[in-house]
């Protein structure tokens, strides 16, 4: 399976960065930086602001940042559009939604619904992917929680996502 990330609204540099790093130990084709997420080599940012971005993201990506295909993106409906045309699925990762698209991560029958093309969409830390792209969304996967959280922080959920459908 090939895979495209997209960050979108994601708040945290720390967050970027560490999600950045797992992308890159699996293998991710591409990372797209959307909404408000921190971008990493900006130059359309002052160099002080860039240098700024960059150290911090820097800190938890160590290096991975300076390996991926990475760019930033003004309008991730457009884009996300385009990809569906080009054969990518829309996966986007989700929980606490009522949607006949959504599947648990260990649902046996995810393999079944899935492309060998996918782009993985990850949302706000704490709203999670806005509701002006569920529409195009084909398929929403949620990780399955025993404990009394609701959710997992969004570089960690990153992580066993991108690993459970990489391995399906």
């Amino acid at each position: 399976m090939k895979m495209i990330l997209v960050l979108d609204n994601i708040r945290s540099c720390y967050n970027v960065g560490a999600i950045l790093r797992t992308a890159e130990g699996f293998g991710v084709e591409k990372v797209v930086l959307s909404g408000y997420t921190p971008r990493v080599h900006d130059k359309a940012l002052l160099p002080h602001l860039r240098a700024k971005l960059d150290k911090e993201i820097h800190k938890t990506a160590l290096g991975a940042e300076d390996l991926l295909s990475i760019y930033a993106c003004d309008d991730i409906k457009t884009e996300l559009l385009g990809l569906q045309k080009q054969g990518w699925q829309i996966v986007g990762l989700e929980n606490n939604i009522v949607s006949d698209k959504l599947v648990r991560l260990d649902d046996q029958r995810l393999t079944d619904r899935l492309s060998d093309k996918v782009v993985l969409v990850l949302g706000e830390e704490v709203h999670g992917i806005d509701n002006s792209l569920h529409d195009i969304i084909n398929l929403f996967v949620e990780i399955p929680m025993k404990g009394k959280k609701e959710s997992f922080n969004v570089s960690v959920a990153a992580g066993i996502a991108i690993y459970g459908l990489l391995s399906k």
